[in-house]
């Protein structure tokens, strides 16, 4: 255990009616940062946080906080050094600014402590003018923001959050995140967020652990995780569509000449001549032009005329694959669909960056590439 981990896990698992459902051999949550937890739906995200709360025993293994180990004799002191908000508020029929204060009176704060750190944290989440009203009164949005400010009056060493903007809509989800990120990075707030969501770990997460099957199948920095995932399973969960198998035909300074389906691709990454790969790309590091137009001065080092395969309108934009001798996935906007006349049949150019593409790993044959659906 580094020194600086607040939160450690050594060879935990744990177990649901006899079956396995999470096994971690080795975990840490450095101080001052915030990890993303991410996965899909029954991944074991929510246990990893139980087990990380102290809320359950794992079956096997040892969890550290502060560098010592945590049994059930001390569980229910260290969970008071840790704060946790769920995806829906539990808040007490009370005002909001009692149900800020909640942890601070149980914990014998005085009352002219208790009273300046509410008043901090209710201005903080811009919720002050609502300091009288009855919490049940509030909106989704406002409570969430209540249960936010009750969590972080406590200065806690480890603040958990559990899917805490999965029941929000679209608005206030795009209102509440930019300031909780911006108050967790002034703060330097030691941070657990458990999410399925892809955009609420890029606005947070300093690293992001992709939990998949109850195992942690990447451990990284945000950035390579997303752009860099080290297989197939999670660069498929964090949005890379196109995954095409290919054979090295080269490998200098930096960048690697792989033929996918006879056309061939520049990508950043060394691999060896020879040597099957798969290489990934994420759609909206595609971008698609009319075939006569030239390159002009972009960078760009693959240029693949193609045909569009199919149109399909999505959130945010529109999914559009070409067929360039092997599908490839691009996201554009609805103008864009309409200025370059994108329909099924038509031909197009589509051209992306060597460093846009990368990477993923060995194929065990140029008949397994993974193919986005037509």
């Amino acid at each position: 255990m580094t020194a600086d981990a607040v939160v450690a896990l050594s060879d935990v698992s744990a177990r649901y009616g006899g079956v396995e459902v999470l096994r971690v051999p080795a975990l840490e949550v450095h101080a001052g940062e915030v990890l993303a937890v991410i996965g899909p739906n029954g991944g074991g995200k929510s246990t990893l946080l139980r087990v990380l709360a102290f809320l359950e025993r794992p079956a096997t293994g040892e969890v550290r906080f502060r560098g010592r180990p945590v049994d059930a004799a001390r569980a229910l002191a260290e969970r008071r050094r840790i704060a946790l908000v769920f995806q829906q508020p539990l808040l007490a029929d009370a005002t909001v600014a009692e149900n800020v204060a909640l942890g601070l009176r149980f914990r014998g704060a005085p009352p002219a402590e208790s009273e300046a750190r509410v008043a901090h944290w209710l201005g903080r989440f811009n919720i002050a003018p609502l300091r009288g009203q009855r919490a049940r009164a509030l909106s989704g949005g406002e409570a969430q923001r209540v249960a936010l400010a009750r969590a972080l009056v406590l200065e806690p060493e480890l603040l958990l959050l559990d899917e805490p903007f999965a029941s929000l809509d679209q608005p206030t989800r795009e209102t509440l995140i930019p300031d909780l990120a911006a108050i967790l990075r002034e703060r330097r707030v030691t941070t657990v967020l458990v999410t399925h969501d892809r955009s609420e770990a890029q606005a947070f997460a300093d690293r992001v652990a992709v939990l998949i099957g109850g195992r942690i199948r990447q451990l990284d920095e945000a950035a390579r995780v997303f752009h860099a995932p080290a297989s197939e399973e999670v660069a498929r969960f964090v949005g890379v569509e196109t995954i095409a198998a290919g054979r090295v035909l080269a490998s200098e300074a930096g960048v690697t000449l792989v033929d996918v389906a006879g056309t061939r691709l520049e990508v950043a990454g060394r691999a060896r001549p020879g040597e099957l790969v798969r290489v990934g790309i994420r759609p909206e590091d595609v971008t698609l032009m009319p075939p006569t137009e030239r390159a002009g001065l972009s960078s760009a080092r693959n240029r693949l005329t193609g045909t569009i395969a199919r149109v399909a309108p999505t959130t945010p934009g529109t999914r559009v694959v070409v067929d360039v001798g092997f599908p490839l996935v691009a996201t554009v906007t609805a103008r864009s669909v309409a200025e370059l006349g994108l329909v099924e049949g038509a031909p197009i150019t589509a051209v992306f960056k060597a460093s846009a593409a990368h990477l993923i790993g060995p194929a065990v044959s140029l008949d397994t590439a993974a193919r986005p659906a037509l």
